[in-house]
Order: structure tokens, then C-alpha cells, then sequence
């Protein structure tokens, strides 16, 4: 089994994390360690018109073949619409039934996840259980005997609405996918949801589930040395897109484990230990997760900002003296700061669940407007979370609510935040993290936008980097004129630099990495431009 891992990795087993993946060589940050294309992948709801079934690719809806008898799937071209058939035709069969079943003419197709699943199924029953395809699947783990109760809903939805789509009716219809009982059903689903993987688009937005037992086999860890990206190198339909990248995010040694995250490595302690309790059903032991040091996620800033950070209880009961690590002051308004991120998380749930509403952005902007400067003023690092949650929301919504003409002040105000972002998650992620790399990748774009209301260049503006910035900084920035753009210029050649890291050197950092490549380019001809244009200015100043 496992026919896709190169020669240079090894499956093994071990007593603190039982099998996993080991390489034998040495692999530098950014060496793509192995590619594979998922056994079954499925686009979610939203995705579906816009983006093709077979390869992802996103395109205009009126380039895209829709599907004549199921009307939902969508394909770039015949090739992909060929092949996608094999299964397409048996999934166009099950969503013409489930339609047709369906009291309502509105109702929405199912989930990414239960079509997903059925497409597993239809795979195993088309290719045989005794395939090497087949066996890995059922190799996978489940968790079905030691489900927690929280998990009980997501199970039985996904059992009974598989059974509906699919039109399990009796053992036979079951046999036929390999499944004898109501347990083998349920052990599938929990293959399922535990090793499930999100596909993204080349800048990390979710388009949809995917299965891979190749990839499943890498074990966890909050501090990975490796990520799963599909960077979309190439945009030939004939290519086996979306392919699954495993990248090396920092340099391995031989003999060493290759770990990936399976969770947002960004949240605090208690809540990547639940989520991963409720998901994966094991307590992690990294050294994210054990280490004694001050956590930046958790943490307020030095009250006499002496540049340290003081540790916060992960509650608000009984706690000992907060005091800063670096100097030792003492806090004492532990329990004004602890209000303060209970009123931040609740917050951050709310406008998020806002954001999907497509009358609520106004609302969800306001709230994360106002409890930013709640949270700030409280004495929260960028890094701290919910801080960190609510300014790459706010970044967003500002984002895609950019009015038309664009004010001067919107733009920087979106700066602003993007250059926060990026300092919270500097203090968190490893240089070359994906997450990283898109972040400085948003700010370079932003900065590089033309601006509406142009300033004076200015000697007292300045040049903040991610990591110098302060509330007192970002009062007189982002900058006008050439050092905008230069500052848009040094940030975009630091983002590429992460980007040949996160999505893979060989990979030249994916689709936004040799779009960044070009936009380089671009701004180095502008800024070339510019500068010739003061020398014009001050030529023609001397003469007069």
C-alpha cells in the first residue's frame, strides 16, 4: 500500500503517536515531500457554480459546461467533464433522485461531506474492496467505539443523510459498497470525519472535503514541520488537479517524524486541546502544547511596556499574581483584561456567524470595529487571541466591502489592519508558514493599490514593518507616495520569499507566488518611474 510515498519516507508505528510518516533524508524548507491526488474530493455547496467538479479550477459561470440532467456539477471542458464521468454519473443519478424527492424546489444539494463520502463509496464499489485503493481506505482510522457525545449529531446526521442520498435501503444495497452492517456504515463516517481534509484555492479559501489516506497517515502537531497546500501549479486541465502538496515548512532531519497541523495552530492551548479531543480523539504532547514559556496567544502586554509579556489564566477563576515575565511587574487589572476576552470571544462568534448573512456585513463590521479597540486598550499583544480572530475578521470585511470611489482612509484603515495581522501572526507561526505567507501577500497588494487622495511626501512618515509596529506607529501610517511603494515593493519580496517556502520552491510558491513574481516586477518599473519623474521635477526647478 501507500505506492505514491517516495523511496526517501517510511511508514512506521510509535508508542506516543502510532503510525505515521518518517523520512530517511534529509529535506530543506520549501522541497515538496510527496504529491498525490485525493481518492474522492467533492466542492462545497457555494462552490459549485463557480469552480469545475473535476479539476477545481475557478472560472467565469458563463465559460463553465453545467451538467444537462443534474444541473448542479460544472466543468471547464469536455476533457474534464469526461473525466469526471466515471463517478459523475452515478452521483448525477443520486442528486436527480434526492431533487426530485425533495418537498421544496429550493432545496440545496447535499453536503461537500456526505458527497464526499458517497463518491469513497461509489470509487470502492466500481474499482473492488480488494484493491490497494480500497484497503487503504479501510485502513484508515476510526474512532466509532470511543465517540465523544458532542460527536454523536455530526455522525448520525451524515449516516442517515448518506443513506438517503445514496438509496441504501436493505443489506443488499449496502453489500455492494462493502458495508454488512449499521456499524461498518458508521465506521466509514468515522473514517470520514477523522481524516477528512479541507481542498483550498491557491490562497488557502476552502472550496470543498478530499480524502487521502497517504496523506492521513501524517501525524499531528501544533508546531508542524510540514503543511498540506494545493497550490495549483499548473492550469492545464489535463493535469490531475487538485493535487494534494505535502511541503517541508523547516528543514527535517533523517530519522525524524514529518508532522502536520491539524487544527488553527493560532488559537490558545484549551481550545486547540478541545478541538482536537472532539475531532481526533487524542490529547496532543507537542511542545506547543507542554511548553512552560509565555505563550503570545494568551498573554497582555507589559503594563510599564517594558517590551515582556505577562501570562493569563486560560479563566477567570481563582488565579495567583499575573506579573510580566521579563521584569516582573505586577497586573492588577487581571480581571477587567479577562472580561474583556470573554466579551472579545463571545464577539468574534457573533460576527463571524454575521458574516455568512448576506444582509448582516454592516453589523459584523460595526462589532469588530468596537471590540477591537476594547481588547487593545486592555493590554492584548497582536498575537493574543481573540485580538488576532477579530483583526484578520475585520481585515476581511473591510476588504470585501472596499465602496466605489474608494476613500484614502478606508485603504489605509485596511492597512492598518493587515499590518496587525501580520504582526500577531509573526509572533506565532514559523517563517514560511502558508498562513504567514498570504498575510504579508495581502499587505504588499494593499499597499501597492493606487492611492485615491495622494499625500505629500512626508521625512516624518514612516516605513513600519510588521514587527516594529505600535499603536503610536500606525497613528501617521501607512506612508504617501515612493515610500508606499516601496514598503509595498519590500514587503512583497518578503512574502515571495515565504511563498517558495509554504507552497513549495519546485512550485515557484504556487499560483499567488508567480503572480507576486510579476507584481514585482511591476512595481519596480513604477518605482523606477517615479523616481525618474522627481529628477525631472528637480531638473526642471534648477533650470527655472
Amino acid at each position: 500500500m501507500y505506492t505514491v510515498l517516495p523511496d526517501s519516507v517510511q511508514v512506521r508505528q510509535s508508542e506516543v503517536n502510532g503510525r505515521g510518516i518518517w523520512t530517511k533524508l534529509p529535506v530543506r524548507a520549501g522541497s515538496v515531500i510527496f504529491v498525490t491526488k485525493p481518492y474522492a474530493a467533492a466542492l462545497s455547496t457555494p462552490s459549485l457554480s463557480s469552480h469545475c467538479s473535476s479539476c477545481f479550477a475557478l472560472s467565469s459561470t458563463s465559460l463553465l459546461r453545467r451538467c444537462t440532467k443534474c444541473r448542479i456539477a460544472h466543468y471547464c471542458d469536455f476533457t474534464c467533464q469526461t473525466k469526471d464521468w466515471a463517478i459523475h454519473k452515478l452521483e448525477c443519478t443520486s442528486l436527480q433522485k434526492w431533487f426530485k424527492a425533495a418537498p421544496s424546489s429550493d432545496i440545496a444539494p447535499p453536503s461537500d461531506a456526505v458527497r464526499c463520502l458517497s463518491r469513497v463509496l461509489w470509487r470502492i464499489q466500481k474499482r473492488g474492496a480488494d484493491t490497494i485503493q480500497a484497503r487503504e481506505i479501510a485502513n484508515m482510522q476510526s474512532h466509532r467505539q470511543s465517540l465523544k457525545p458532542s460527536a454523536y449529531e455530526t455522525h448520525t446526521y451524515l449516516s442517515h443523510s448518506l443513506v438517503q442520498y445514496m438509496g441504501l435501503s436493505s443489506p443488499a444495497d449496502m453489500a455492494q459498497y462493502s458495508l454488512s452492517s449499521a456499524a461498518d456504515l458508521l465506521d466509514t463516517v468515522s473514517r470520514f470525519v477523522t481524516n477528512t481534509f479541507t481542498v483550498t484555492d491557491p490562497t488557502l479559501v476552502p472550496l470543498g472535503a478530499a480524502v487521502s489516506p497517504v496523506v492521513a497517515l501524517i501525524n499531528h502537531s501544533c508546531d508542524p514541520n510540514a503543511v498540506v497546500v494545493f497550490p495549483r501549479v499548473s492550469p492545464d486541465p489535463k493535469s490531475q488537479e487538485p493535487l494534494m502538496h505535502v511541503v517541508a515548512i523547516r528543514d527535517i532531519y533523517p530519522e525524524e517524524e514529518i508532522l502536520t497541523a491539524y487544527i488553527d495552530a493560532t488559537l490558545p492551548t484549551n481550545l486547540r486541546q478541545q478541538s482536537l479531543n472532539e475531532i481526533y480523539n487524542f490529547k496532543c504532547m507537542c511542545r506547543l502544547c507542554t511548553m512552560v514559556e509565555v505563550d503570545p496567544r494568551t498573554c497582555l502586554n507589559c503594563p510599564k511596556n517594558c517590551g515582556g509579556l505577562c501570562p493569563l489564566p486560560s479563566d477567570d477563576t481563582d488565579h495567583p499574581l499575573v506579573r510580566c515575565a521579563k521584569c516582573n511587574t505586577v497586573v492588577h487589572l487581571v480581571d477587567a483584561a479577562l472580561d474583556a476576552r470573554r466579551v472579545g470571544q463571545e464577539g468574534l462568534d457573533k460576527a463571524s456567524s454575521l458574516q455568512t448573512k448576506v444582509t448582516d456585513p454592516e453589523r459584523s463590521l460595526r462589532l469588530t470595529t468596537n471590540l477591537i479597540p476594547i481588547l487593545t486598550s486592555a493590554g492584548f499583544p497582536p498575537s493574543s487571541h481573540p485580538l488576532l480572530g477579530l483583526t484578520r475578521l475585520h481585515q476581511q470585511l473591510l476588504t470585501t466591502s472596499f465602496p466605489n470611489p474608494l476613500p484614502q482612509e478606508h485603504l489605509d484603515e485596511t492597512i492598518r489592519t493587515a499590518t496587525k495581522n501580520v504582526t500577531g501572526l509573526v509572533a506565532l507561526l514559523r517563517e514560511g508558514h502558508p498562513v504567514l505567507a498570504l498575510a504579508l501577500t495581502e499587505l504588499g497588494k494593499l499597499l501597492a493599490v493606487d492611492e485615491p487622495s495622494p499625500r505629500l511626501a512626508d521625512a516624518q512618515n514612516p516605513k513600519v514593518s510588521p514587527e516594529e509596529a505600535t499603536p503610536a506607529s500606525l497613528a501617521t501610517y501607512p506612508p504617501s507616495g515612493l515610500p508606499r511603494l516601496q514598503l509595498a515593493y519590500q514587503t512583497l519580496l518578503r512574502a515571495r520569499k515565504m511563498l517558495l517556502i509554504g507552497f513549495g520552491v519546485v512550485n515557484e510558491g504556487g499560483q499567488v507566488g508567480k503572480e507576486v513574481r510579476e507584481m514585482i516586477v511591476a512595481l519596480e518599473k513604477e518605482i523606477g518611474v517615479f523616481k525618474q519623474g522627481v529628477r525631472n521635477v528637480l531638473e526642471d526647478t534648477r533650470k527655472a
